[in-house]
C-alpha cells in the first residue's frame, strides 16, 4: 500500500508539472500576437496555479527555487553562448563590457537613490538597486528572437552580449550589499570597498579564464571522442555546461560568466553533430525558461505584490524611462553609437528571472525586510515586461534600427556529421536589395568550391541549376569552405542561422 501511495503521489506531481508546462507553452502563441514577452505568460501560469490562484498550490520554498533557478539560468546562458557568433563578440565586446560593469553599478546606484527617496532605508534601497541592476538573458533572448525583427548587427550583438555578461556583476553586488545589510554597513563587508573591487576583478578573471578552459577542453573531447550513439553528444555538452558553472563557482570565480564563455567557445568550433547539439540546447533552454518562470509564479503572492504595487511601478518606471536610458547613452557615446541606437539599447533592458532570484539572496541570509523587497521586485519585473518588453518591435521601427525579418523557410536542410567537416551548409534569405537577386546561378561569381545546392521557394523545393534565378523571398542553401565564407557573405548577406 505504501508503494502504491507513493506512486500516486508521484503521478499527481507529474500531472501538475505536465499541466504547467503544457499550458505555458500553449499560451506562448499569444506572446507575439499581443506583444507580451513569453516569460511573463509562463510566470502568469505559475501565479494562476499558486496558493492565491485557481490551482491553490501552496509553495514558498525559497531555497529550492533558488537552486532550480540558478541551474536554469546556467543552461540558458550556455545556450546563449552557443548561438553567439565570434564576429559579434569581437565587434560588440567593448560596449557590452562597459554596460555589464560600469553600467550595472551606475544603474544600481541610481535605483538605490530613487528607492531611498521613496522611503526605503539605505540597506534595503541598496539591495533593491543591486538586485534590479542587470538585464536578464532569458527574457532578452526570448523577446528578441520572438519579435520577428532584424536588428542592426552591432545593436543586437551588444544587447545579447551585455545580458550574458552582466549577471556576474549583479550577483557580486547583491552578495556584497547583503553582507553589508546583515553585518552593519561597510564594517560587515570583508575588506571594505577595496576588498569588494578586488573580489569583482578576481571573480570575473577566474570565471572568464576557466570558462574558456572548460570550453576548449570540451571541444577536444567532442572532436576526439567516438561515442557509440549520437544521442550521447548532447549529454556530454550538458555535462560541460554544468561543469563550466560549477568549477569556477567553487574556486571563487563567476560561474555565470564561465558558462556563457564556455558556450561561446564550443559554439564557434567545428564539432560533430553540431546541428543536433544546437537543437538540444535550444530545447533545454526553453524547458529551463518555462520551469523557472512557472516556479517563480508559484512562489509569488499576488496580494502582497499589489500591496506594494505603487512602489514597484514607480521604481520600474524610473529604471526603464530614466536610469537605464541615461546610463546607456553616456556609456555608449564613446563607442560612437548614435543616439537612436543608445536609446534603443537603454529601452530594451528587460528584467526577468535574474532580479527575482537575486532577491532571494537576502531572504536566505535572513536580512530584515527581505520579503518586502521580493514583492517590490516582482512589480518591477512585471512592469518592465509589459512596457519596454511589449514595445520592442514598435521602438525598433520607430527609431529606425531594425527591419522585419523574412518568414522562415518552409523546409530546412541540415547535415548531421559524425566528425568535423571541411565545409559547411549555410542558408540565406534572398532580399530584393541583394546583388544576387534576379541573377541566374551560373552568372554569380561563387568563390572557390562554393555552390548553391537547393532553393526553397514557398512550398516548393527547387534544384539549383545554372539557369535558375534567385527571387525575393527565396531561401537558398549553399555549400562553402571556411575560408570562402567571408566572400559568400558579401554576396548573400547575413546567414539565417546567425
Amino acid at each position: 500500500m505504501a508503494a502504491e501511495l507513493e506512486l500516486s503521489n508521484v503521478a499527481w506531481l507529474l500531472v501538475v508539472i505536465g499541466l504547467l508546462l503544457a499550458v505555458g507553452v500553449m499560451f506562448s502563441r499569444a506572446s507575439r500576437r499581443f506583444s507580451i514577452p513569453v516569460f511573463l505568460l509562463f510566470m502568469a501560469v505559475g501565479m494562476l496555479a499558486g496558493s492565491e490562484g485557481l490551482g491553490g498550490i501552496v509553495f514558498e520554498n525559497h531555497r529550492l527555487t533558488f537552486r532550480i533557478g540558478t541551474l536554469a539560468l546556467a543552461l540558458i546562458l550556455f545556450d546563449g553562448g552557443l548561438n553567439t557568433p565570434l564576429h559579434a563578440v569581437r565587434r560588440a565586446l567593448a560596449p557590452a563590457a562597459a554596460l555589464a560593469t560600469l553600467g550595472v553599478m551606475a544603474i544600481g546606484a541610481l535605483v538605490a537613490l530613487a528607492a531611498h527617496l521613496l522611503g526605503f532605508p539605505w540597506p534595503q534601497a541598496l539591495l533593491l538597486g543591486a538586485v534590479v541592476s542587470s538585464t536578464d538573458a532569458a527574457a532578452l533572448f526570448s523577446v528578441l528572437r520572438a519579435s520577428g525583427l532584424q536588428l542592426r548587427s552591432r545593436v543586437g550583438a551588444t544587447l545579447e552580449l551585455e545580458s550574458g555578461l552582466n549577471d556576474p556583476m549583479a550577483v557580486l553586488l547583491t552578495l556584497a550589499v547583503t553582507q553589508m545589510a546583515g553585518g552593519g554597513g561597510l564594517a560587515g563587508l570583508d575588506g571594505g570597498l577595496t576588498g569588494l573591487a578586488l573580489t569583482v576583478v578576481v571573480e570575473l578573471l577566474v570565471g572568464g579564464v576557466l570558462g574558456a578552459a572548460v570550453g576548449g577542453l570540451g571541444v577536444l573531447l567532442l572532436r576526439r571522442s567516438r561515442l557509440p550513439a549520437g544521442g550521447l553528444y548532447p549529454v556530454l555538452t550538458l555535462a560541460l555546461a554544468l561543469l563550466a558553472f560549477a568549477f569556477p563557482t567553487l574556486l571563487h570565480g563567476s560561474g555565470f560568466l564561465a558558462v556563457y564563455v564556455a558556450g561561446i567557445v564550443i559554439g564557434n568550433s567545428a564539432l560533430p553533430f553540431k546541428t543536433a547539439l544546437r537543437h538540444f540546447h535550444d530545447a533545454t533552454a526553453w524547458f529551463s525558461q518555462v520551469t523557472m518562470f512557472a516556479m517563480l509564479g508559484l512562489l509569488s503572492f499576488p496580494s502582497r505584490i499589489l500591496e506594494h504595487a505603487w512602489t514597484g511601478v514607480a521604481l520600474g518606471l524610473f529604471l526603464s524611462v530614466i536610469a537605464r536610458p541615461l546610463v546607456c547613452m553616456a556609456l555608449l557615446w564613446p563607442f560612437r553609437f548614435s543616439w537612436r541606437e543608445s536609446l534603443f539599447v537603454g529601452w530594451v533592458g528587460l528584467r526577468g528571472a535574474v532580479p527575482i532570484i537575486l532577491a532571494l539572496f537576502p531572504i536566505l541570509s535572513g536580512v530584515a525586510g527581505a520579503s518586502v523587497l521580493l514583492d517590490v521586485v516582482f512589480g518591477v519585473v512585471v512592469l518592465g515586461a509589459v512596457i519596454p518588453g511589449g514595445t520592442v518591435p514598435w521602438a525598433a521601427r520607430r527609431l529606425g534600427i531594425a527591419t522585419a525579418a523574412g518568414p522562415p523557410p518552409s523546409a530546412v536542410l541540415e547535415i548531421t556529421s559524425l566528425r568535423p567537416l571541411g565545409g559547411e551548409l549555410v542558408s540565406f534569405a534572398i532580399d530584393a536589395a541583394l546583388p544576387v537577386c534576379g541573377v541566374p546561378l551560373s552568372d554569380i561569381p561563387f568563390p572557390g568550391d562554393a555552390r548553391a545546392l537547393l532553393i526553397v521557394r514557398g512550398a516548393e523545393l527547387i534544384a539549383a541549376r545554372g539557369e535558375t534565378e534567385l527571387l525575393p523571398g527565396d531561401h537558398v542553401y549553399l555549400f562553402c569552405r571556411p575560408d570562402e565564407r567571408e566572400l559568400v557573405d558579401l554576396l548573400f548577406g547575413r546567414a539565417e542561422e546567425e
